[in-house]
Protein backbone atom coordinates (compact mmCIF):
# COMPACT_ATOMS: atom_id res chain seq x y z
CA UNK A 1 0.00 0.00 0.00
CA UNK A 2 2.77 2.44 0.96
CA UNK A 3 3.87 1.74 -2.75
CA UNK A 4 1.03 3.17 -4.20
CA UNK A 5 0.45 6.17 -2.33
CA UNK A 6 4.42 6.85 -2.92
CA UNK A 7 3.54 5.82 -7.23
CA UNK A 8 0.79 8.44 -6.45
CA UNK A 9 2.60 11.41 -5.41
CA UNK A 10 5.13 10.74 -8.69
CA UNK A 11 1.99 10.86 -11.07
CA UNK A 12 1.08 14.05 -9.37
CA UNK A 13 4.64 15.16 -9.77
CA UNK A 14 4.79 14.38 -13.05
CA UNK A 15 1.53 15.74 -14.01
CA UNK A 16 2.17 19.39 -12.57
CA UNK A 17 5.29 19.41 -14.71
CA UNK A 18 3.69 18.70 -17.69
CA UNK A 19 1.17 20.94 -17.09
CA UNK A 20 3.72 23.84 -16.40
CA UNK A 21 5.51 22.65 -19.46
CA UNK A 22 2.13 22.12 -21.19
CA UNK A 23 1.07 26.02 -20.26
CA UNK A 24 4.33 27.27 -21.00
CA UNK A 25 4.26 25.96 -24.21
CA UNK A 26 0.67 26.63 -25.82
CA UNK A 27 -1.44 28.73 -22.87
CA UNK A 28 1.50 30.91 -21.45
CA UNK A 29 1.31 34.75 -22.02
CA UNK A 30 5.06 35.09 -22.83
CA UNK A 31 4.41 32.81 -25.33
CA UNK A 32 1.50 34.46 -26.63
CA UNK A 33 1.37 36.64 -30.12
CA UNK A 34 1.91 40.25 -29.91
CA UNK A 35 -0.67 42.88 -30.79
CA UNK A 36 -1.77 43.46 -34.24
CA UNK A 37 -2.75 46.33 -36.18
CA UNK A 38 -6.33 46.21 -36.44
CA UNK A 39 -6.51 50.25 -37.69
CA UNK A 40 -5.40 51.40 -41.38
CA UNK A 41 -2.49 53.67 -40.26
CA UNK A 42 -1.16 54.09 -44.05
CA UNK A 43 -2.55 54.51 -47.19
CA UNK A 44 -1.40 53.43 -50.82
CA UNK A 45 1.33 54.78 -52.28
CA UNK A 46 2.80 56.64 -48.60
CA UNK A 47 6.09 56.64 -47.75
CA UNK A 48 7.13 54.77 -44.93
CA UNK A 49 10.25 54.03 -42.58
CA UNK A 50 11.33 50.45 -41.42
CA UNK A 51 10.76 51.31 -37.26
CA UNK A 52 12.42 47.82 -36.36
CA UNK A 53 15.05 45.24 -38.48
CA UNK A 54 12.70 43.29 -40.89
CA UNK A 55 14.25 39.92 -42.80
CA UNK A 56 16.85 42.03 -45.00
CA UNK A 57 15.67 45.46 -44.06
CA UNK A 58 17.21 47.49 -41.38
CA UNK A 59 16.04 49.70 -39.12
CA UNK A 60 15.65 53.15 -40.48
CA UNK A 61 15.42 52.08 -44.18
CA UNK A 62 12.91 53.81 -46.44
CA UNK A 63 10.06 52.65 -48.69
CA UNK A 64 6.41 52.65 -50.11
CA UNK A 65 3.49 51.04 -49.12
CA UNK A 66 2.00 48.95 -52.60
CA UNK A 67 -0.70 47.43 -51.07
CA UNK A 68 -3.09 47.51 -48.50
CA UNK A 69 -5.21 44.63 -47.21
CA UNK A 70 -6.96 42.57 -44.33
CA UNK A 71 -9.87 43.41 -42.53
CA UNK A 72 -9.26 42.12 -38.69
CA UNK A 73 -5.48 42.51 -39.53
CA UNK A 74 -4.46 45.04 -41.50
CA UNK A 75 -1.18 44.44 -43.02
CA UNK A 76 0.72 46.14 -45.92
CA UNK A 77 3.05 45.37 -49.02
CA UNK A 78 6.10 47.04 -48.79
CA UNK A 79 8.75 47.95 -51.78
CA UNK A 80 12.34 49.31 -49.68
CA UNK A 81 14.66 51.77 -50.95
CA UNK A 82 17.47 48.82 -50.74
CA UNK A 83 15.38 46.65 -53.28
CA UNK A 84 13.32 44.13 -50.52
CA UNK A 85 9.77 43.95 -51.12
CA UNK A 86 7.58 42.31 -47.75
CA UNK A 87 4.29 41.37 -47.65
CA UNK A 88 2.28 41.42 -44.47
CA UNK A 89 4.34 43.90 -42.52
CA UNK A 90 2.45 44.95 -39.72
CA UNK A 91 1.39 48.58 -39.22
CA UNK A 92 3.60 48.60 -35.74
CA UNK A 93 6.70 47.66 -37.68
CA UNK A 94 6.74 50.46 -39.53
CA UNK A 95 6.50 54.14 -39.43
CA UNK A 96 5.61 57.56 -41.63
CA UNK A 97 8.43 58.87 -43.05
CA UNK A 98 8.08 62.38 -42.02
CA UNK A 99 7.43 61.22 -38.61
CA UNK A 100 10.49 59.04 -38.37
CA UNK A 101 12.70 62.20 -40.10
CA UNK A 102 11.45 64.70 -37.54
CA UNK A 103 12.03 62.21 -34.59
CA UNK A 104 15.51 61.60 -35.31
CA UNK A 105 16.24 65.18 -35.97
CA UNK A 106 15.12 65.43 -31.96
CA UNK A 107 17.48 62.70 -31.40
CA UNK A 108 20.36 64.03 -33.23
CA UNK A 109 20.05 67.25 -31.19
CA UNK A 110 19.98 65.69 -27.98
CA UNK A 111 22.59 63.77 -28.80
CA UNK A 112 24.65 66.74 -30.01
CA UNK A 113 23.18 68.63 -26.98
CA UNK A 114 25.02 65.16 -25.03
CA UNK A 115 28.47 65.75 -26.34
CA UNK A 116 28.70 69.29 -26.01
CA UNK A 117 27.77 69.09 -22.52
CA UNK A 118 30.43 66.56 -22.25
CA UNK A 119 32.79 68.41 -23.92
CA UNK A 120 32.23 71.66 -21.52
CA UNK A 121 32.52 69.53 -18.05
CA UNK A 122 35.72 67.84 -19.61
CA UNK A 123 37.00 71.80 -20.20
CA UNK A 124 35.70 72.74 -17.16
CA UNK A 125 37.65 70.08 -15.10
CA UNK A 126 41.10 70.49 -16.79
CA UNK A 127 40.55 74.40 -15.90
CA UNK A 128 40.11 73.07 -12.60
CA UNK A 129 42.84 71.27 -12.69
CA UNK A 130 45.18 73.50 -14.34
CA UNK A 131 44.03 76.32 -11.71
CA UNK A 132 45.30 73.88 -8.51
CA UNK A 133 48.64 72.73 -10.48
CA UNK A 134 49.33 74.94 -13.10
CA UNK A 135 49.02 74.27 -16.89
CA UNK A 136 50.65 71.34 -18.21
CA UNK A 137 52.75 72.99 -20.91
CA UNK A 138 54.95 75.22 -18.85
Amino acid sequence: MGHRIASLGTLEADLKSCGRRWGRRFGSVAFMAPKISTEKLFRRLQKVVAAVDLPGVPAGTFGKVWFVSGVTWIRYHVAFDNGAEIANVDGAEITDRKVWLAAQAVRDQEALERERAERRENARAEALANLATGPAAH
